[in-house]
């Protein structure tokens, strides 16, 4: 069901300007080389920290960077590398299998479908979203902790599920910002819009928010704004 969200078209587009502002270029936190070491990052992430991913793979990617180097290392090497990270051994059997039907099935390459990432061993909707973003310059938006809790606690795209917000997103986030809006939403909810206490007064989009707590009072935009269109309530900007 489409529900009705507290935003004009007009403040959407005047957030993910100012999104685009303050990070021109995002990129994925998570350490990679190419499709496949992303694709692992991404399933190895799952109740992980991208820091702790990132020391983990280093020495991981370094000797196996790609499916036949995977599964040349074998199972009990890459559950032994990975064992800092939450879940590890059934991460590890994942990625033993993952790296074998992607050399038996697809040639050895990350394939850039949907259906056929989905196919792969822990591989689910936000970790195929997140490769074809990245990794194939596909306009998708996979909707992690920090995304969820954007999209609800900013009524941007109040959801019960992962994939309602998903959607709800994919229907206001403009379309020359949906290439990057899924690193936008996941920095601003990691490190302005926390789960515990929002930094409300570090948010560049704060006078837009229709969040119904905010921690402080509204700073003034920390970026130029755009000018605004009559559907805008806002006051224009001295």
């Amino acid at each position: 069901m489409k529900r009705r969200i507290p935003y004009s078209k007009a403040q959407i587009t005047e957030m993910f300007r100012r999104f685009q502002v303050q990070r021109p270029a995002p990129k994925p936190e998570l350490e990679h080389t190419n499709a496949f070491t992303l694709l692992v990052a991404v399933v190895l992430s799952a109740q992980a920290t991208d820091a702790g991913v990132n020391k983990a793979t280093r020495e991981l990617f370094r000797v196996a960077d790609t499916p036949q180097k995977m599964l040349a290392l074998g199972e009990d090497r890459v559950r032994e590398a990975i064992r800092t990270i939450g879940l590890y051994r059934n991460k590890a059997k994942n990625v033993i299998a993952l790296s074998r039907v992607l050399v038996e099935s697809h040639g050895g390459e990350v394939p850039g479908d949907r259906a056929a990432l989905e196919a792969l061993p822990g591989v689910g909707r936000k970790t195929a979203n997140v490769v074809l973003n990245a990794a194939f310059g596909q306009p998708t938006l996979a909707v992690d902790t920090h995304i969820f809790r954007l999209g609800n606690r900013l009524k941007l795209a109040p959801g019960k599920t992962p994939e309602e917000v998903e959607m709800g997103l994919m229907r206001i986030v403009p379309k020359d910002a949906l290439i990057h809006a899924h690193h936008w939403l996941i920095l601003h909810g990691r490190y302005v819009c926390k789960a515990r206490r929002p930094e409300c007064e570090a948010c560049i989009i704060a006078d837009l928010c229709k969040a119904d707590v905010k921690t402080n009072d509204v700073p003034a935009p920390l970026v130029p704004l755009a000018p605004l269109s009559e559907d805008d309530p806002r006051p224009p900007a001295p």
